[in-house]
């Protein structure tokens, strides 16, 4: 003990904790206001806000499964190669050759139970009205949040490049050209027209900006591994973040109504 005691009387101990032991309820607060990771948690909590029959601890396990998510994805990355003449065999080799293929089968299930938790969480934080002020914000953050987690799950779908893979992204991505505006075939699309020329055709709506190209192919491949690997990613981090820090600042999880 006297050791340890020496240790943390020394500046370098103290250049990276700048509180005590947290055995009393002021360090235990300045324990959790000086981390970076516990920050984002408010020091105190209702204990009926934490009641596991009213939260369903289905935020928690959406945010472990983007972990164990992020965790295998980079794995997979370090033997898939997107495209056309590598992406399946890759697969394959994954599954029979690679050391630790099973991580293949991580990712995968885990991207179909984070999809399951999401909506469940959603459904339990508006069964709960804890969409309603001051909250609505981050209800809108959720929304968002739901939506990349959606997009993740497409884009991931296509990586495989077998036939059932390939076909689902093509009826998929057919959709998009119903869209409003952008989607030569939605409604409001001859809005975007100069003269008796529309701006948006077959070779420049949202499907071909999304396939970067008329059909899917090697170009919707690599676009596709872009967007699951780096953009989505990085953009639903950002946002796991501020919902965080939002529901600090709301005063932690709603209570029961």
């Amino acid at each position: 003990m006297t050791l340890l005691k020496k240790i943390a009387e020394t500046q370098v101990w103290r250049s990276i904790f700048r509180h005590g032991y947290p055995s009393t309820p002021r360090n235990r607060a300045l324990a959790a206001l000086s981390n970076v990771f516990l920050h984002l948690h408010p020091v105190k909590a209702r204990k009926s806000g934490i009641r596991l029959s009213f939260t369903w601890c289905m935020g928690g396990i959406t945010f472990f499964l983007f972990l164990l998510e992020t965790i295998t994805g980079v794995l997979l990355m370090f033997y898939y190669r997107p495209t056309i003449e590598y992406a399946y065999n890759d697969i394959i080799a994954l599954r029979e050759h690679v050391p630790l293929g099973i991580m293949r089968e991580l990712h995968r299930w885990g991207a179909h139970m984070m999809v399951l938790a999401v909506w469940l969480h959603m459904l339990r934080v508006f069964l709960t009205g804890s969409y309603k002020p001051p909250r609505e914000f981050n209800w809108n953050i959720g929304v968002i949040l739901l939506l990349l987690t959606l997009l993740l799950s497409f884009t991931g779908y296509l990586l495989p490049w077998d036939q059932l893979a390939i076909w689902a992204i093509t009826v998929g991505s057919n959709m998009a050209r119903a869209h409003p505006v952008i989607g030569h075939e939605g409604p409001g699309a001859s809005l975007l027209a100069v003269g008796d020329v529309s701006l948006v055709t077959p070779a420049s709506d949202i499907r071909f900006g999304l396939l970067a190209g008329r059909f899917v192919g090697a170009a919707a491949l690599l676009r596709f591994y872009v967007l699951h690997c780096v953009a989505l990613p990085l953009a639903a981090g950002l946002l796991m973040a501020i919902h965080f820090w939002r529901v600090r600042k709301d005063g932690g999880i709603s209570g029961p109504m």
